[in-house]
């Protein structure tokens, strides 16, 4: 990709967790994306999302991802996306681009990064992990909250 801006579009997409308006020509691109993921394709994108986000301060000596590592993550990525909007769903990507610009590759896989995450999410074992966080809440101040908000 010899395109800055589009470069940076997509790699924005990736990272972004707002929520993007979508138009129609995103929309298919999105749905592209999707169809043309398998599950293998999109734990690697988590995989890629992790391991990028473990280099952040606050999680840095909780985890522990090698250079290489992340670099393989990094070209498995590179080369998924390239597959992607070169390939499997260029006409999408094209029309995306031509009619809605570069910012459609933002929302079209801030939209495969969220089926991703929600593939990830619902792995039984992050669901027991997560759910330690209910020992530690004070229910009672919940349901107190609760009750005066009616």
């Amino acid at each position: 990709m010899r395109n800055p801006t589009i470069k940076l579009a997509l790699v924005a997409g990736l990272l972004a967790s707002q929520a993007a308006l979508a138009g129609p020509y995103a929309d298919e691109l999105s749905k592209c994306l999707v169809d043309s993921t398998t599950q293998e394709d999109r734990m690697a994108l988590v995989k890629w999302v992790f391991s990028a986000a473990s280099a952040h301060p606050a999680v840095k000596s909780m985890v522990s991802v090698s250079p290489q590592q992340l670099d393989d993550a990094n070209k498995y990525t590179a080369d998924l996306l390239t597959r992607l909007l070169t390939e499997s769903c260029r006409p999408e990507a094209e029309k995306a681009l031509q009619y809605e610009g570069p910012a459609t590759f933002h929302t079209s896989f801030q939209i495969l990064g969220q089926v991703a995450g929600k593939e990830m999410f619902s792995s039984p074992e992050v669901a027991t992990a997560m759910s330690g966080l209910a020992r530690h809440v004070d229910g009672k101040k919940l349901e107190s909250l609760a009750k005066r908000a009616q």
